[in-house]
């Protein structure tokens, strides 16, 4: 899980908000546009989808482990 997200945000770890994967996610999969992300609606989506957050990362490291 950890590895993913370090992987992941990658170039973009003290200002995840701007990351084009992170808003390509978000704008995907829930419907906020991207030019609305700024830290403060960053911090807000993660704190309303935290649950759903923690599923995907659960999931992406049991992935990330059965590859390795």
């Amino acid at each position: 899980m950890i590895r993913f997200l370090w992987k992941s945000s990658r170039g973009y770890r003290l200002r995840p908000w701007a990351s084009p994967y992170f808003r390509w996610r978000v704008e995907t999969y829930w419907g906020v546009p991207a030019s609305e992300l700024d830290n403060a609606a960053m911090r807000r989506f993660v704190w309303r989808h935290r649950d759903e957050l923690c599923r995907f990362l659960h999931w992406a490291g049991r992935m990330g482990r059965g590859r390795s």
